[in-house]
């Protein structure tokens, strides 16, 4: 291989991968395996990660869509993507034992719902149709929501009425698209409440504000992350609208050697669902093709600890 051909420096940004709200729902679908017992059963995927999901499976969780695939008794543990109040009404309703691994900030979400539904408010969520974020935060309702997920479907959206009228927004949207989004609802209903705090996570904020940072800087950018996962999505569309190529893996053996070819710097960073041991293999990967260096970028340090649910304490 020729010097120079390839990279010889990794940029490396932080934070990356884990946010507080998937390390607590793994925790707790662990701490339920060890407390309870194997089978645990989980609806949808905890996190939008591969790599997570196969590691619980092995360790004797078993991830459904539909609750009736879950025998009566069982222990049952909600996605960090939150459920609809139907999903919340069926399980309880079916005997499950329910821990709730929802991301308190989406809970938070879905709390501002149910406070103004009860003030006569109606809403505009700002969202991926069929994301199972987006689903539980709509089921809070069984009217009164309406989903738009571009510019243009915001002249499509038709409110009984317009005094009181309210904007959400899924949690790992990009920080820009929903900002353009919630301009054409602003301008098209110039009284509408915004959220106090923008609903769109501290974690996807600090990953979409550090790609901006390091775009500029390398000649290409991987994302370690599933398909599934929306944020890491966001973070590859982030890079490559900057102008720089980009690629998204769910792990190293998806690297394919010409994307490096040419380019000396490649900037790395990860989805908040993927685990830092993916990283870790994508950067060997990339130090094999002649990165000798790695330069960490710290964008922000995130502290953030969600409490887990009550009921999960194991006994020494």
């Amino acid at each position: 291989m020729k010097n120079g051909e390839f990279p010889a420096e990794i940029l490396l940004a932080e934070p990356r991968g884990f946010c507080a709200g998937v390390d607590r729902a793994i925790e707790i679908v662990e701490r339920a395996l060890k407390k309870f017992g194997a089978p645990i059963y989980v609806r949808h995927e905890i996190v939008h990660n591969t790599f997570v999901v196969n590691d619980l499976k092995a360790k004797g969780a078993i991830f459904i869509e539909e609750l009736s695939d879950v025998p009566h008794g069982a222990t049952l543990v909600f996605s960090a993507h939150g459920v609809s109040k139907a999903v919340q009404q069926e399980a309880q309703a079916r005997g499950f034992q329910i821990f709730d691994a929802t991301c308190p900030l989406v809970t938070k979400v879905h709390v501002e719902v149910a406070k103004l539904a009860k003030e006569g408010y109606e809403f505009i969520m700002i969202g991926h149709k069929g994301h199972p974020e987006v689903e539980g935060t709509m089921g809070q309702l069984d009217h009164g929501i309406h989903l738009v997920d571009s510019v243009a479907d915001v002249a499509q959206v038709q409110p009984a009425q317009t005094a009181k009228l309210a904007v959400v927004t899924q949690t790992t949207l990009s920080v820009d698209d929903a900002a353009d989004i919630s301009a054409a609802i602003k301008a098209r209903f110039p009284q509408v409440r915004e959220p106090k705090q923008q609903d769109i996570c501290y974690a996807t904020q600090n990953r979409q504000d550090a790609v901006k940072i390091m775009s500029p800087q390398v000649d290409i950018v991987i994302v370690v992350g599933s398909p599934t996962s929306s944020n890491s999505n966001r973070l590859r569309e982030l890079a490559q609208k900057l102008g720089t190529e980009s690629y998204m893996v769910d792990d190293a053996d998806e690297l394919q050697e010409p994307w490096f070819k040419g380019k000396s710097r490649v900037g790395l960073t990860a989805g908040a669902s993927a685990p830092e041991v993916l990283v870790q293999q994508v950067m060997d990967r990339i130090k094999a093709l002649g990165a000798v260096s790695v330069r960490k970028m710290n964008v922000a340090p995130e502290t953030v600890h969600f409490p887990l649910p009550k009921g999960l304490k194991i006994d020494n």
